[in-house]
């Protein structure tokens, strides 16, 4: 099964590898907040996100960029939230790409490649899907 985003193959060129990222409390220092003590507040629990590692694969420089062109142009502000499956047909509903991070150096070989990391996650309040009070 291939991976998906919006039901776009952006990184089935080459291989790649999807997880899930650090998951609980997202917890805030007292000291941040004016206190004196060690303690900690729990703020409620973080926003789940999946990163993609991988290399993309092309047989030309020129399509090598043509993918990460690809991949760039689903970077938007506000973040859009779609569906994000993985090769294991898990799916991720309401999922925003947020950040792409390439590797610092093109291989050229018989394929020319270049190593990444996507990052996606779910926000809890999506900028997309808020709506300004009605003023009528």
């Amino acid at each position: 099964m291939a991976t998906s985003y919006k039901s776009l193959g952006l990184f089935n060129s080459g291989p790649h590898r999807v997880s899930v990222g650090s998951q609980g409390q997202v917890i805030l220092s007292e000291v941040a907040v004016g206190g004196f003590g060690p303690g900690s507040i729990p703020l409620g629990l973080g926003e789940p996100e999946v990163r993609v590692t991988g290399r993309l694969a092309a047989s030309s420089e020129a399509g090598l960029w043509a993918l990460r062109d690809e991949i760039v142009g689903q970077l938007v502000h506000p973040p859009t939230p779609g569906e994000f499956v993985d090769h294991h047909g898990r799916t991720f509903a309401e999922m925003s790409f947020i950040r792409f991070i390439e590797g610092d150096r093109t291989d050229r070989g018989r394929e020319h490649t270049l190593a990444y990391t996507a990052v996606f996650r779910r926000f809890h309040a999506p900028f997309a899907s808020v709506e300004e009070p009605d003023e009528g």
